[in-house]
């Protein structure tokens, strides 16, 4: 009987000291997070500002302008601008205070450990690292399938966490062949490849993406900062974002003047080869189609009811009411990802806000921490 209550009594301090050191665990990892911050917050903006405070800036610094540069030759979508616009986003988000207010919305206490595997798509720059962020705050062992068009950045940023955090060396690994040995997987790719994911991973707890789309809604009352605002959602990323506005809902008898006037800043798009090519074939296939459109040089806008419109290309429809507009978007919420307008819902998004997500904006609206905590 004795030994049993020291067993008890010994058992109860062992799971006090696995949840402290699971909040151990989370700490260390939002310290060296908050480091990566600042080591990106270099590569924000041009130029480049070398920061002597930074931690390990010698032996990093340099080699993380070396995988800009091969990231940028090794996918034309990658340009410069985009590039640094996401390495923006993420130090701006890799902070102590950041990191803090989101974690406490979860319970960290009960967490047991599994391998997660992540397959991620390869669209815009470092589009998987909220996935990977999440299952590392998580403290779960992360298995890493990148896409061939974005995998220069991620193992880079990862060495980086390894010099700040050592113990973080055994949690994460970057695989090519086969995904093997995995508790849980988050996989990203086409409404064609997530059948394969959804029949692949079957057995396995899982968030199987598809392809969304967004949009934006527009009533002619926009301001001219509206529409610039909006224009940012539609060219960010050559548009190839999920979190890119390729649709828009407009009034009956609306006037696209203002708006194509909101949109010439952008016009130096064009001069990207693949933006142009892409604006090229497209046209000539309208034309030859003998489709109506309305176009100013870099961007045509066609009407038409998909959602997912072509590079260079914007679809709109037409509406009567804005509240069976919102009916209808409702019935199609597993389509869509974003929507933007002048605060016709409170779930809407403001113009300009689509391309800079909170760190508790989840994708297709899947809490992904809480799914990680549960498996």
């Amino acid at each position: 009987m004795f030994g049993f209550i020291l067993l008890k009594f010994a058992s109860k301090n062992n799971s006090k000291k696995a949840v402290k050191q699971i909040m151990g665990s989370k700490t260390n990892t939002i310290k060296a997070l908050n480091e990566l911050g600042r080591f990106l917050n270099q590569f924000s903006s041009e130029p480049i500002s070398k920061n002597d405070t930074v931690l390990y800036n010698d032996l990093f610094f340099d080699g993380f302008q070396h995988q800009i540069k091969l990231s940028k030759e090794h996918n034309g979508w990658f340009s410069q601008t985009n590039l640094f616009f996401a390495i923006e986003n993420w130090s701006s988000l890799l902070n102590t205070d950041s990191l803090n207010k989101w974690t406490s919305n979860y319970n960290f206490e009960n967490t047991t450990q599994k391998k997660v595997a992540i397959i991620m798509a390869g669209n815009i720059p470092l589009v998987g690292f909220h996935d990977f962020l999440c299952a590392l705050i998580c403290g779960h062992k992360i298995i890493v399938k990148q896409s061939s068009n974005d995998k220069h950045l991620l193992p880079f940023l990862v060495h980086y966490l390894y010099k700040v955090a050592p113990e973080l060396k055994d949690t994460i690994s970057f695989l090519e062949q086969k995904l093997e040995g995995f508790d849980a997987v988050i996989a990203t790719g086409s409404d064609n490849t997530a059948r394969y994911f959804e029949y692949y991973f079957k057995d396995k707890p899982s968030i199987i993406r598809k392809n969304r789309n967004s949009l934006a809604i527009l009533t002619g009352k926009e301001t001219k900062e509206d529409l610039l605002q909006l224009s940012n959602d539609i060219f960010q990323y050559y548009g190839l974002g999920c979190r890119s506005v390729s649709k828009l809902f407009v009034p009956q008898d609306y006037d696209f003047d203002a708006f194509f006037e909101a949109m010439y800043h952008w016009h130096p798009i064009i001069e990207g080869a693949k933006y142009a090519n892409n604006y090229d074939y497209n046209k000539a296939v309208y034309l030859m189609s003998e489709f109506k459109m309305l176009e100013n040089g870099f961007l045509m806008v066609k009407e038409d009811p998909s959602y997912a419109s072509p590079i260079a290309t914007l679809f709109y429809e037409r509406y009567e009411s804005i509240e069976d507009l919102l009916d209808i978007l409702d019935d199609d919420s597993d389509k869509i990802q974003c929507i933007v307008s002048n605060k016709l819902s409170e779930k809407h998004l403001a113009f300009g806000s689509t391309q800079n997500p909170t760190l508790d904006d989840y994708a297709d609206g899947i809490d992904t921490v809480d799914f990680l905590l549960k498996i």
